[in-house]
């Protein structure tokens, strides 16, 4: 599917080697200050080339709003953003058309559709999470009239891993990072060991931790559309996202209740093992996220693989890549986590007929 969200629908198009990508975000209320710099600023943050880091791409991601915004302010009318490819370098994937990359969708795609796009890997390329970006940026922009926030950064590459309680996090450190990184103690060997996998023309795999602040109380439907199902569920969609957790995560499988259970006094609860959910429903407590992405599946070793034709071969892929996919991955996991809560607090908005009522003055 090519369109998210239930209130506040979000849909992407473009290839990775097309003429553009962009996205159509529909739903969005009228009156909201459109904020310009703020939506670029967003995209600069997923930006590769940047760094060594990151993919040696360049593209300047300049977002040029095609509709939707009049006089700096949204008009409730589809918001149409578009993003021009300037730096494809298709050659790169001449050698592979016709066979399938390891721990890519090219094997998947084909047998699905009977047609893949191998150059850069089409809509599979997380190229697309650019638009994301963009999206979750506008959302941004309904959620700040909440004081509603949300923010990611890294805390684990490889086996490398923060322990650092949530709350030592530090997120000041990770806007001005290179990785994006959550703990100062750790950032340089983070850093040495994305190196040392690119170093070696291979790759290595991220965790990324999120936090939606101010969150009020009631977020979320029952049963089926549950706010943990939706973020899991946005999450999930993430290029090389393979798991994700909420709260104490997969740790809640070894706890008694007594000790995962978050205890209420004076208004407030005592812990957020939970991670800010209930019952499906945000709790008021800080919504905490954890991401963990696969190794970048681009590398320059040789491996063995398959044409279409299901003939043996020897896979060698050339071309520009992340060492790390999960660093820029940090800035989708943001945008997703905002689009999830802006279309969830439009949801909610019609829950209770005194809500309504308001609205129309009665």
């Amino acid at each position: 599917m090519n369109t998210f969200g239930t209130r506040l629908k979000f849909t992407s198009f473009g290839e990775s080697h097309g003429k553009a990508i962009g996205c159509v975000i529909d739903g969005m209320p009228a009156g909201i200050k459109f904020d310009y710099e703020f939506l670029q600023n967003e995209l600069n943050k997923r930006r590769g080339g940047l760094n060594k880091f990151s993919t040696p791409r360049k593209e300047n991601d300049r977002a040029e709003v095609l509709s939707g915004v009049f006089e700096d302010y949204t008009t409730g009318t589809p918001i149409a953003i578009i993003i021009f490819n300037e730096n494809q370098h298709s050659k790169d994937y001449e050698n592979i058309k016709n066979l399938f990359r390891p721990g890519h969708a090219d094997f998947t795609y084909f047998h699905k559709f009977g047609i893949r796009d191998y150059k850069g890997g089409g809509r599979t390329s997380a190229r697309e999470t650019a638009v994301r970006v963009a999206g979750g940026a506008v959302c941004a922009m309904l959620l700040r009239e909440f004081n509603i926030s949300v923010e990611s950064g890294v805390f684990g590459v490889g086996s490398i891993k923060s322990k650092l309680k949530e709350s030592e996090f530090d997120f000041n450190l990770a806007k001005e990072s290179e990785i994006f990184a959550l703990d100062k103690d750790l950032e340089e060997e983070f850093k040495t060991e994305i190196l040392r996998a690119k170093n070696a023309k291979d790759s290595v795999g991220a965790s990324v931790f999120t936090r939606a602040l101010n969150v009020p109380i009631g977020l979320g439907e029952t049963l089926y559309d549950k706010l943990d199902s939706k973020l899991a569920h946005a999450l999930m969609g993430i290029n090389a996202v393979k798991a994700v957790e909420i709260g104490d995560g997969i740790e809640v499988s070894s706890n008694f209740g007594s000790q995962n259970n978050d205890e209420l006094r004076n208004n407030h609860f005592l812990s957020n093992h939970a991670g800010g959910i209930l019952g499906g429903l945000s709790n008021g407590n800080t919504i905490t996220l954890k991401s963990h992405f696969k190794p970048t599946p681009s590398i320059f070793l040789k491996q063995q693989s398959m044409d279409i034709n299901r003939e043996n071969v020897i896979c060698e892929l050339k071309g520009r890549h992340d060492p790390c996919v999960g660093v820029r991955g940090s800035v989708v996991c943001t945008a997703m986590v905002r689009l999830v809560l802006a279309d969830c607090l439009l949801l909610n908005s019609s829950s209770r007929i005194e809500n309504l009522k308001k609205i129309y003055n009665l």
